[in-house]
């Protein structure tokens, strides 16, 4: 939740943002936030509802966290459940249209990078680090020497099955 007229030339959707701007802004937006919530979902969880229902499960304890009621939720994508009686309004690609759904996107993204640097710390040879969200070709070798970890979703496809050719 962010304060009235709030705006920061350099916020955007955090995908359209070098981390380390991202990083810079954190302080920033958790300072002058009215209210933040941020929440995560675990894999075990994520594996039991899927992943949308995962997602709307932690926009809602997100919002849980605040430490004001909103009066209005906006929110990225397409979908959301309603949550208590709060008005709400989806928008496609919303992190790029307001700064309060941008502002949601980059300490989404900077609270689920920390969490993979912690992760890293666990099980390096995965290189958690550079695998943030998209299976990298070195993520994908080290689930095949390694198999997979208490961290991966087990109803994900971690790899790609393999197609032939029959001929004959």
């Amino acid at each position: 939740m962010l304060p009235e007229g709030f705006y920061h030339e350099s916020l955007n959707d955090s995908k359209q943002l070098s981390e380390k701007l991202r990083e810079s802004l954190r302080p920033k937006l958790e300072a002058d936030s009215i209210s933040f919530g941020v929440a995560h979902v675990h894999e075990r969880e994520i594996d039991e509802i899927n992943i949308l229902n995962a997602s709307l499960l932690a926009m809602h304890k997100a919002l849980d966290a605040l430490s004001s009621t909103p009066k209005f939720i906006l929110v990225d994508g397409n979908r959301f459940k309603p949550y208590k009686d709060i008005p709400h309004k989806c928008f496609v690609k919303g992190d790029s249209k307001y700064m309060s759904i941008a502002a949601a996107s980059v300490l989404a993204k900077t609270y689920r990078d920390a969490y993979m640097a912690k992760i890293h710390q666990e099980f390096p040879m995965y290189n958690w680090l550079r695998n943030k969200g998209y299976p990298t070709k070195e993520h994908r070798d080290a689930i095949r020497q390694y198999g997979l970890t208490k961290y991966h979703r087990k109803s994900f496809r971690q790899l790609p099955e393999q197609l032939t050719l029959e001929f004959g």
